[in-house]
């Protein structure tokens, strides 16, 4: 049959050619299917500009290799199982998924399961998921919680709260388990329960947060994206408090036109363009019939500091009480027994008439 002889017919062939992929074996060049030159990227939204970003990189980058690049959004009515089927009915050549619901503990993974069973070639960008098979490129999530709270505590604060995804949301694991080591190694001790909040990736969600968090007294908020850190600055207005005079907050993912806010948010970059143009090399390596390690490759992010974080003005003591630190210009007259000497430099002046 696998030899194209007649007298078989085409309901068989097609059952055994099935079977062979199913039980991973390679087809015969000749019974191969002629793949359309496409490539399914599958993003969760597009209302958080880190995706048409990175959108943007992936579509550029297979263009420059021949390929076309099909966006598919989870926010219209498909889901992604359902987007997964359509992609292999259009028998693309591979797909790339980012944010997708490998980051969801609770989501259901059975097309993932499918597509390596498939063999079809596949990368995943940003996934905490060891028990998928795929090629994966992520940001140093580790690194990131390292840089934006080793900001903050370089600039003297020491109450700093933390705002992430939801529960089930593997990559914000990931930056709990690293902000806590950043912080036990500033403070000795892992942050209290009461200085992380879990919430949906949304403006409104980080507003909702961050309310909570300004309440236990912090002067500082890392965020796990953009948005959750527009939302924490609009809930510290709501509040009568000021960025970054009362509270600095710290974005993820350095997004476009985050430094057009009011103020300009500090935030840690990820490095789309590299993860990006990654992402599409191995994805084509593997189309093109290359073995490709299915070990996570970490990128380096890094942290752009701007108007939305400077040193606190509130400072706790010894004894846990908020002290407010305000600042102090000393002004010299002659009143105190001090005679200006128009010989010394601007702004000194010589006490009983003798040089200082």
């Amino acid at each position: 049959m696998l030899n194209g002889k007649p007298g078989i017919s085409d309901a068989t062939r097609a059952a055994v050619l099935t079977a062979l992929d199913v039980i991973g074996y390679e087809r015969p060049t000749h019974l191969r299917v002629r793949r359309a030159r496409m490539v399914g990227l599958v993003v969760p939204e597009l209302q958080n500009p880190i995706f048409p970003a990175l959108a943007e990189v992936v579509g550029g980058a297979l263009a420059q290799r021949g390929f076309n690049a099909v966006l598919c959004t989870r926010t219209g009515s498909m889901s992604e199982a359902e987007y997964v089927e359509m992609l292999l009915e259009r028998q693309v050549s591979g797909m790339v998924f980012a944010g997708g619901q490998y980051a969801e503990a609770d989501a259901p993974h059975e097309h993932y399961a499918r597509l390596l069973k498939l063999r079809l070639p596949v990368v995943l960008v940003n996934a905490a998921a060891e028990h998928l098979d795929f090629p994966r490129v992520s940001t140093d999530d580790a690194v990131a919680m390292e840089q934006a709270y080793g900001h903050l505590a370089s600039l003297g604060h020491e109450r700093i709260g933390l705002i992430l995804g939801p529960p089930d949301h593997i990559p914000s694991r990931r930056k709990l388990a690293a902000f806590e080591v950043a912080a036990a190694r500033a403070t000795g001790s892992a942050p209290a329960a009461e200085l992380v909040e879990r919430t949906m990736f949304s403006l409104e969600g980080g507003h909702a947060a961050a309310t909570r968090l300004l309440r236990e007294g912090v002067t500082g908020i890392v965020c796990a994206s953009d948005p959750l850190a527009l939302g924490a600055i609009r809930a510290a207005r709501r509040e009568g408090l000021s960025v970054p005079t009362d509270v600095s907050v710290v974005g993820y993912d350095d997004s476009v036109f985050m430094s057009c806010t009011d103020p300009p948010l500090t935030t840690v970059r990820q490095p789309i363009e590299a993860i990006g143009r990654a992402a599409v090399a191995m994805l084509v390596s593997q189309i093109e019939g290359a073995e490709v390690s299915a070990e996570e490759l970490f990128f380096e992010p890094e942290i752009v500091a701007r108007g939305s974080t400077a040193a606190p003005r509130v400072k706790l003591t010894a004894a846990g009480q908020h002290e407010v630190v305000l600042p102090v210009q000393l002004i010299i007259r002659e009143s105190c027994g001090c005679i200006h000497n128009p010989t010394l430099p601007q702004g000194r002046a010589s006490v009983g008439g003798g040089e200082p």
